[in-house]
């Protein structure tokens, strides 16, 4: 069938119960878990509320969102309060996105070892950026970083990096001025890439001696090793990728921008474009194509798109956002409040707490008055049969 609307929601409550069958005991609880949130998100199973506009009277069933942050769903929403939450501290200077990309070799490992390679790529690619930016032959200063994980291609294919947001500059280690970078450059890629080669494959080798390795299946034999240091002769000997986009037009527009990579899933739901007998079909983007031909589509069995999308479910308790240098919590505010009085800026206003929130129901699609909760139920039940005046058939969300 096509579906103009469809959604990965619809793939797994369709085959998802399929899919467990094939694969029990292959599957971890972290999975499980995913796949039932987002198969029972947004629908009866968890419960919701209704909702009539106090000025004519127009009723709505809303039900609850899943709130788990691999649903491509939910995920709207939470960018949007993080980016609330981030605008806080701007600084008024350019933005550089920067991303750090593990070859093929490590991210074979990294496929049976998430929680142990994550984690060192984001420590080494962290620490790559600030002790380069500290050296005086570079930028000479400490720098801030908002750093996330991603672990997928385009085709949902796994490819982890890391992609960070770095202001361009940071405050001189005497804490006396504000070091800007140059306008269109942060710091050298290839000195980047030689160093974070250096910090990841340091720290792999420590976690290979100290048994936190896990190898199965054609990857065993990297138990031994003198096999692992023969394994890693080849990523040693490449140039890894760090890629440095030039500062945008403003740090509003840079952040706007990297709040949809923060709450990014493996795959939306609008890249989604048929399940059918044949299998389901998706837009991706080929980079190694120029122009239009980037641009592509591809067909993945159902299993396989379903396999595909579960391999990117992390860790439980693993952070996927985090913030190093001047952001890093603990010293946040005081760095932030520094760096605008070097910069002459104002500081930065308070925002509201989750509880100051406004009021987060939508208009009244009919006549833009105010919608009130009327009803609330619980998880599995119904709303009352509505009243007389309750919108007609299609105007209930789900």
């Amino acid at each position: 069938m096509v579906a103009l609307s469809l959604e990965v929601a619809d793939i797994l409550r369709r085959h998802g119960p399929g899919y467990r069958a094939t694969h029990a005991g292959h599957l971890s609880l972290a999975q499980l878990k995913v796949m039932s949130a987002i198969e029972t998100c947004r629908t009866a199973a968890l419960g919701g509320h209704v909702g009539a506009c106090d000025d004519c009277g127009f009723v709505r069933i809303a039900y609850n969102s899943c709130r788990n942050r691999h649903c491509p769903k939910c995920q709207g929403a939470a960018a949007r309060d993080w980016l609330a939450a981030r605008e806080a501290d701007l600084l008024p200077v350019g933005y550089f996105h920067v991303v750090f990309t593990l070859p093929a070799e490590v991210a074979a490992i990294a496929w049976h070892n998430k929680a142990v390679i994550y984690d060192l790529l984001f420590k080494a690619a962290s620490e790559t950026m600030m002790t380069i930016a500290a050296d005086r032959r570079h930028l000479g200063a400490r720098i801030g970083i908002t750093a996330v994980l991603h672990t997928w291609g385009s085709a949902l294919t796994h490819h982890p990096h890391i992609h960070m947001i770095v202001p361009g500059g940071g405050i001189a280690p005497d804490g006396r001025r504000w070091i800007a970078a140059r306008p269109a450059f942060l710091l050298p890629v290839r000195v980047l890439s030689k160093l974070f080669r250096r910090l990841f494959l340091t720290g792999l080798h420590a976690l290979h001696a100290a048994g936190r390795l896990r190898f199965f299946g054609p990857h065993a034999h990297l138990d031994d090793r003198r096999a692992f240091l023969r394994y890693l002769k080849l990523a040693r000997k490449k140039t890894w990728v760090v890629y440095a986009k030039a500062p945008f037009a403003g740090p509003e527009a840079v952040l706007a921008y990297f709040a949809r990579y923060t709450h990014r899933v493996a795959i939306s739901n609008r890249r989604l474009i048929s399940l059918d007998e044949t299998g389901i079909t998706f837009r991706y983007k080929d980079y190694r194509r120029g122009g239009t031909e980037r641009h592509q589509t591809m067909t993945l069995a159902t299993d396989e798109f379903i396999r595909r999308f579960l391999l990117h479910v992390l860790p439980k308790g693993f952070h996927r956002i985090r913030h190093h240098g001047l952001l890093a919590s603990a010293g946040r505010k005081a760095n932030l409040a520094r760096a605008r009085e070097l910069l002459a800026a104002p500081q930065a206003t308070k925002t509201l707490k989750p509880d100051q929130k406004p009021d987060p129901q939508p208009l009244c699609p009919c006549c833009g008055g105010r919608m009130t909760i009327i009803e609330t139920f619980d998880r599995g039940r119904q709303p009352r049969a509505p009243p007389a005046a309750a919108a007609p058939p299609g105007s209930v969300t789900s």
